[in-house]
Formats: C-alpha cells, sequence, structure tokens
C-alpha cells in the first residue's frame, strides 16, 4: 500500500472527531488510515501551547511550515547562487562563506550544499573546482641520516620564547618561512604570519640567500603598524644571519626544533594557503612584490573559522 500524507479535509475530520471523543485508533477506523498515521499527526501537529489541543488551522500552519524549512525543498535563487560563486571565485572555502553568511545573517546555507553545486558545477564542465585548496599528501622526513641544516651555535630555541607567544594572547609575535619556487635556488617567496590573528605578510626573494632574505623581512616588518617583537624561524640556512636582521630591527627571534615543521604550525598553514595561488614545482619567476602583496590581501582578508570568521585583518587591527 502506497504511503499518502494526511490532507486538508482529513484533518477537519481528525479535529471534529477528536472533540466527539473519538480515540486515534477509532479516528483510524473511521479514515481508513493506520492508528500510528492518526497518532503521529495528532502529536506532531497538536497546539504546541498545550501538546493536546488539535486544531486544524493550527495543524496545516504546523505541516506548511515544515514543508517551507525542509531541505529535501530547499532552493536558492539565481542571486543567491551568483553571490556565493562570487566568493568562492575569490578563493574562499565553503566553510568560510557559510561562517561569514551567518555572522552577518546574509544566507542560511551549509557547506556541505556548497560542496554539492561545486561538484555539479564541475561536472557541467564548470572551474568552480578550480578555486578550492587542493591539498597535496603530506611528505615526512626520513630519518637515519646525520643532516646539518639549522645547526647554528647560539640560536634561541623556541622554548624559550615569551609565554605570550605561545598562547597568542598578544598581537606582535610571528613566525617565518621561505615557499620555493620549481628551483632551489631561483625566485621564491618569505612569508611572515601573525600567530593571533593569522595576518600574513608575503615578500619576493630574487634568490635565497642570507642577505635577500634578511633585507626584505626588513621591509616586511618595517611596513607593520605594531610592533613585531618575536619572530619564530625555520632553520634554513636563508635565516643564518639573524643576528644581522636583530640589529636592525626591534625584534628578537627565535628557532623550531630541526625537522619539526608543527612547532610554527601558524606558518605552515599560512604557507598553504600561498599554495594555493603559487602551486608546488612552478616557478616563482614570473612573480612581483605587487603580486605578493596582492595575494595577502585575499588571504588577510578571507574569513577563517578560529577567529569565529571574522578576517585576520580585523583582528590584526583590533
Amino acid at each position: 500500500m502506497t504511503y499518502a500524507q494526511i490532507t486538508h479535509e482529513e484533518r477537519y475530520a481528525i479535529s471534529a472527531l477528536r472533540k466527539r471523543g473519538y480515540s486515534c485508533a477509532a479516528i483510524a477506523r473511521e479514515l481508513q488510515r493506520a492508528p500510528s498515521t492518526i497518532s503521529r499527526e495528532v502529536r506532531r501537529n497538536a497546539w504546541r501551547t498545550d501538546g493536546r489541543t488539535y486544531w486544524v488551522d493550527k495543524a496545516q500552519s504546523y505541516t506548511n511550515e515544515r514543508r517551507r524549512s525542509s531541505r529535501r525543498n530547499a532552493q536558492f535563487t539565481a542571486d543567491e547562487w551568483a553571490f556565493v560563486e562570487h566568493w568562492i571565485r575569490e578563493d574562499w572555502s565553503p566553510e568560510q562563506i557559510v561562517g561569514w553568511c551567518k555572522r552577518f545573517d546574509l544566507l542560511a546555507i551549509s557547506h556541505e550544499t556548497i560542496y554539492r553545486h561545486i561538484h555539479a558545477d564541475r561536472a557541467r564542465g564548470g572551474t568552480l573546482y578550480t578555486h578550492l585548496r587542493v591539498m597535496t599528501k603530506n611528505l615526512r622526513k626520513r630519518y637515519g641520516t646525520y643532516d646539518s641544516r639549522g645547526r647554528l651555535a647560539g640560536k634561541r630555541h623556541i622554548s624559550t620564547r615569551p609565554a605570550a607567544a605561545t598562547n597568542r594572547s598578544r598581537i606582535g609575535h610571528w613566525e617565518g618561512d621561505t615557499v620555493l619556487g620549481n628551483t632551489q635556488h631561483g625566485a621564491c617567496v618569505v612569508t611572515l604570519v601573525e600567530r593571533k590573528s593569522g595576518f600574513i605578510a608575503i615578500g619576493l626573494l630574487a634568490q635565497r640567500t642570507a642577505a635577500n632574505t634578511n633585507a626584505r623581512l626588513k621591509q616586511l616588518i618595517d611596513a607593520q603598524p605594531r610592533p613585531v617583537r618575536t619572530l619564530t624561524l625555520d632553520n634554513g640556512t636563508e635565516f643564518h644571519s639573524y643576528k644581522k636582521l636583530e640589529a636592525v630591527v626591534d625584534t628578537k627571534c627565535y628557532f623550531a626544533t630541526p625537522h619539526h615543521s608543527w612547532e610554527r604550525g601558524s606558518n605552515e598553514n599560512a604557507n598553504g594557503l600561498f599554495r594555493q595561488y603559487a602551486p608546488k614545482r612552478t616557478s616563482m619567476e614570473h612573480l612581483t612584490q605587487r603580486d605578493c602583496q596582492r595575494i595577502a590581501d585575499k588571504l588577510n582578508r578571507r574569513p577563517r573559522k578560529r577567529l569565529g570568521f571574522r578576517t585576520p585583518e580585523e583582528v590584526y587591527a583590533l
């Protein structure tokens, strides 16, 4: 037997029979319905004030309300999808779009719905999917061989940096690293990220030398409107002249344990965000400092989940 939903006429009958004292089983016999169907109808659509009184108009109103809010009947207009697609093309993730919309009460949509829309667009030959971050597999360090990389006497270890740097309680504590192009010696970038806000600064390096790195770091630090109190760096040789950097900027440098990239988690995440614009094994020879600033601006204006869907730019300015 095919199930059919309770009709408006049947709701009138249920209301009238209940007023005459009929039980759900007796009403079911009168309407040739299953008793469970009638009891479920009364339970779901009884007047919410007392949970017992069944009024036909209220019952129909509750049913219509559920149908309007039902996920399977949820539809979005062309303008609403155009709004969502605009931010996808600005390289915002579905989760960022949802959080931003919720924060400003713009559109009630889930990230799963946005992902389904992107996959459907791709099946039709669309390009929305190209704006999603694609995380490549993690590469693990091979152990068992001696590596002298980063072994420089006198470095301050990350464990000795101020507590405010570790617990993100104060603006001004940064992490830094370089991101390579398709060669070890060509153009690359140095990235800095402020730990509390996630604010990113990106500088172009013609070559990954200590002198070039120090010069660009000084420019990035001097450009900040707020003091750069500490800078936690990777162990690459491009940072081995950190004492010369400290001599010209009011910043103390610290270093993570070699091969423990997770100790600089903020910077590793920032590098992953930058890779959306400069994938691994692609040349950076075409990049300019203006390009780097444009990418940094885009990243700093994306809402972040850990910031309550505020942007790094907003938090950094507080």
